[in-house]
């Protein structure tokens, strides 16, 4: 497998990247080494498997292509909320009850995970567990969360439903018909979370190349030998975890997934008053649109409000006009505000909703795809992984092992999403 190195063009930095705690400090790779196991990739689920391996004693090595937490793990909406994206219903009904309802307790302990990281590790990164709002646009998708919210009620999880009036209060806006609760939800400061965790892999012996794209994979003997422009890492066992970053050394792997873009548009602090009538307890929140827009407030007041944006990465301001148009529909209040920070990343998805575990060859995995939901997946997944990898036991692992299915037509990707959209927005306007 081959891969090249060109830094995509992201002139628009994000509120994370502004706000976030200093990285670790972390070297090119630069000559050849070995380890037990190297990572490519390195994000939340790259970290917390290196993390889980190397306190089992392994050595590990993450080769990352640019910087910590530079993908999807230090853009997203920082919001860490439990399941997947199919109800739980839904996932026992595919996967039948024993291994379904194994299923729906990970992804909906998933939550615990990070802040139970954040705990140990003593990472800084603005954490804050309130819960997570999902409010109804429309009497038909209030229908869909109160069953949403029984499923998860008869799994013991105190969640509730939202009237009108009180879905205004709690989210700061009265146009919407109604939601529920989800107690087990947050919110952190992603890139602050990501390089903690780097920090305590870094302590705990684990060794980080930044800037190290990993450009070529092969065979050496039994073992495998990662290639990055300036050195070689040999070892037993590889872990690709480059999600919707895959170049093309994942080829195979990136015509299993759609990768559209989420963009997020994020103000200025906001005035006291306003900012007391936004989400005035804490919660984080994305509604039931299939075209979702999801919003929070940042430490310093800041609302940030994301969505679905174009499938080209954006390049200004001009590219947003969606996102401010929803902030001024949404929170009125906050529309004279100005927008500080626009800033866009990918997102795996996959055809089933699910994410995807590849066992591509002896000794080589590859995990991509959660759809969304990856603060919280990926950090309770990768110690399942790194207990895997130890044992090749595959109960290890929450999730069935996937065939590599290419989608077809997989170049016209950019089709898909447009078609896609133009059909959620009419159901959305439907329902």
């Amino acid at each position: 497998m081959n891969s090249k190195s060109a830094h995509p063009r992201l002139p628009l930095p994000s509120l994370w990247e502004a706000t976030a705690a200093p990285a670790p400090v972390t070297e090119q790779l630069d000559g050849s080494s070995s380890a037990d196991i190297v990572i490519v990739g390195g994000g939340f689920l790259g970290l917390t498997t290196a993390l889980a391996l190397s306190e089992a004693g392994k050595s590990v090595t993450i080769l990352e292509q640019y910087e910590i937490g530079w993908g999807a793990s230090g853009r997203n909406g920082g919001q860490v909320i439990p399941g997947l994206k199919r109800d739980p219903d839904e996932v026992v009904a595919k996967f039948g009850e024993e291994l379904g309802e194994r299923l729906v307790a990970f992804a909906g302990q998933a939550p615990s995970v990070v802040f139970e990281n954040i705990a140990r590790y003593g990472i800084d990164c603005s954490s804050v567990r309130k819960g997570w709002i999902q409010p109804a646009h429309t009497s038909g998708s209030m229908a869909l969360l109160e069953n949403r919210a029984a499923q998860w009620q008869r799994r013991g999880v105190e969640v509730s439903l939202l009237d009108a009036a009180r879905t205004a209060e709690l989210v700061g806006t009265g146009t919407y018909c109604g939601g529920w609760i989800d107690p087990r939800a947050g919110g952190i400061q992603p890139l602050s979370y990501a390089r903690g965790l780097a920090r305590a892999a870094i302590a705990r012996g684990v060794r980080i190349f930044t800037q190290s794209p990993a450009t070529k994979l092969g065979r050496s003997g039994s073992s495998w030998c990662v290639s990055t422009p300036k050195g070689d890492v040999v070892a037993d066992q590889v872990l690709l975890c480059t999600n919707a970053y895959s170049g093309t050394l994942g080829a195979d792997l990136r015509r299993t997934i759609i990768t559209p873009n989420s963009f997020q548009i994020a103000t200025r602090p906001l005035d006291e008053g306003i900012r007391r009538s936004i989400l005035p307890q804490g919660h984080v929140a994305s509604d039931a649109r299939r075209l979702l827009l999801y919003y929070r407030l940042d430490d310093d007041g800041r609302l940030l409000v994301g969505g679905r944006g174009t499938f080209r990465d954006p390049e200004g301001a001009e590219h947003f006009g969606h996102l401010r148009r929803a902030l001024a529909l949404l929170f009125p209040q906050a529309a004279n505000a100005g927008i500080e920070y626009y800033w866009g990343g990918r997102v795996a998805i996959t055809l089933d909703d699910l994410p995807h575990v590849h066992r591509l060859d002896d000794g080589l995995i590859a995990v991509l795809g959660c759809n969304g939901r990856g603060v919280a997946l990926t950090s309770a997944l990768g110690p399942r992984i790194a207990a895997w990898l130890q044992t090749n036991d595959d109960d290890e692992i929450p999730f069935p092992l996937s065939t590599l299915r290419s989608i077809p037509f997989h170049q016209l990707q950019t089709f898909y999403v447009a078609g896609a959209s133009a059909w959620y927005r009419l159901r959305d306007w439907l329902t």
